[in-house]
């Protein structure tokens, strides 16, 4: 009997729970390259082309393993463009009878593929994916045991659980985070080191000419393609990384500077996300270099934060609350998404750059995605569920497991503060802080209602007054709230006035 073994395109490891009994005899592999996952969001070029030539040089592995591999190509004149109809058409050529998957990290699908058992008449088993450090089901018992359900403690109790970076029953360092250490404005002439660049073979050069013909009219710039597209070119930019950059990441985590998409990052989210990279193995191998000295506990600490405790909680959270959490809409933001999120056309220096920034590189960090696309978004009250696509759309990393937590729970608090315990909400004084935008820009940071004015200044306190009953209970918003009420009738009209004609603006698309 034969067994149908489906990977989908963000599974791209041996260690996958669907392959543990592959075998050369018995055994089909089933990739599928489809317009229907392509598509679904208008994904950036360069996403789509990492993604599938990822996949293509995994399913060579395989089948230098001796698996017997099935590769449906998109301009394969029979593929169906459907996951489904993939599916159907590898059962019928290969007579099997069973399929195993393991879960995908998206709801949609996962509701797909628990009815097609009925729908092909034969068992689908469906695996949890163990590649994660904690299972569903095990993020469940321990939301079970807690009334909020803040990051913070989840990521103490998984540095207990695996001992990580642990002396003892107690963090290294005393303490179980060095986010103030982090938070350091750039100096002038900060620049991150160069990184690595890949030659195309073969399978990268189609890859590229397929997505240029096949997908013209989806956002962003396909050359020059840069990414690691098997797990031996990301192991060796993430070696890079710790050699090189994390001594530096602590430092500049949050920095944000004009021309300097990556700075200190790691850039490993899509590799991590895609399967290239495993969680636990760059874990190790950052504390590694803490205890041996190549790295300061702050940079350490920072990094497995991110994996160790980001990742895994916000997975979590999708799960748990999903399909309604796609749904919450704390703030009613509706108005509609603008032009300059797809064009990067502002006078806004720092939106131009990060949205720029994210149009070449299918990336921009974690900073420029919560403070200033994110915070804009959040200040001008724009539509939660089209904010979502963008970012799902737009990032290489970008997987609705990931991608709806942080944007619509951690960025737009629309989830009324299931993940975050206030609001992202930030004035241009935040971005002059953290960025050297500021000095080259159109507008004034410092001036708050003039017509110069950083659009950021007013629309902060716009934010403030629309939605003051709703942040009153809020204790870490008293004071802001307070320092609203203080104000004089006459500031806080020109606040308005200005916030409103930086709408209109926006929406003309001349902000």
């Amino acid at each position: 009997m034969t067994t149908l073994h489906l990977v989908l395109g963000d599974q791209l490891s041996p260690s996958l729970s669907s392959l543990a009994d592959a075998a050369p005899d018995g055994s089909v592999v089933l990739m599928a390259e489809v317009m229907a996952e392509a598509r679904y969001v208008r994904h950036h070029k360069k996403k789509i082309a990492f993604l599938f030539s990822a996949m293509r040089h995994f399913a060579e592995e395989l089948r230098t393993r001796g698996l017997s591999v099935r590769y449906a190509k998109l301009d394969d004149p029979d593929n169906s463009q459907s996951l489904f109809g993939e599916v159907e058409r590898a059962l019928a050529a290969s007579h099997a009878s069973r399929i195993i998957v393991t879960e995908p990290g998206e709801w949609r699908l996962l509701e797909e593929m628990r009815g097609w058992q009925a729908r092909l008449g034969v068992p689908v088993e469906i695996l949890d994916d163990t590649r994660f450090l904690i299972s569903r089901a095990g993020f469940g018992r321990w939301a079970d045991r807690r009334r909020e359900l803040r990051m913070e403690y989840f990521y103490r109790d998984m540095r207990r659980h695996f001992r990580v970076l642990m002396q003892g029953d107690m963090p290294e360092g005393g303490q179980w985070n060095f986010d103030k250490e982090n938070r350091k404005s750039p100096p002038k002439g900060l620049k991150g080191p160069k990184r690595l660049s890949w030659r195309h073979d073969a399978i990268t050069r189609d890859v590229v000419a397929l997505v240029e013909a096949r997908f013209a009219d989806h956002i962003g710039t396909l050359k020059p393609f840069h990414f690691a597209v098997t797990a031996e070119q990301a192991e060796a930019e993430f070696e890079q990384f710790v050699t090189d950059i994390l001594p530096s990441f602590g430092d500049w985590q949050d920095a944000m500077v004009a021309g300097e998409p990556y700075l200190f990052h790691s850039m490993i989210a899509a590799y991590l996300n895609a399967g290239l990279l495993l969680p636990m193995d760059v874990i190790r191998r950052a504390e590694r270099a803490y205890f041996e000295g190549a790295a300061p506990l702050n940079a350490v600490e920072g990094f497995i934060r991110q994996i160790l405790g980001w990742r895994e909680y916000v997975r979590g959270i999708y799960w748990r609350f999903m399909p309604a959490y796609a749904e919450k809409n704390a703030f009613e933001a509706h108005r509609p998404l603008p032009a300059l999120y797809w064009t990067g056309e502002t006078k806004m220096r720092c939106m131009a750059s990060a949205v720029n920034d994210t149009i070449e590189h299918a990336y921009s960090h974690h900073i420029q995605r919560l403070m200033l696309t994110g915070n804009f978004a959040l200040l001008a009250g724009l539509s939660v569920a089209e904010v979502c696509e963008w970012y799902l759309a737009v990032y290489a990393d970008a997987y609705e497991w990931v991608e709806l937590p942080n944007t619509l729970g951690m960025a737009l608090y629309a989830d009324g503060g299931q993940m975050a315990s206030k609001p992202y909400a930030a004035s241009g004084k935040y971005i002059d802080r953290m960025s050297n935008f500021c000095g080259g820009c159109a507008y004034d940071v410092k001036d708050g209602a003039g017509e110069n004015a950083c659009p950021f200044n007013a629309l902060y306190w716009r934010f403030i007054a629309v939605n003051a009953e709703k942040l009153r209970g809020n204790h870490r918003m008293v004071n802001i709230l307070s320092s609203w009420r203080r104000m004089d009738d006459a500031k806080r009209a020109k606040l308005l006035e200005r916030a409103d004609h930086c709408l209109d603006l926006m929406e003309k698309g001349a902000l």
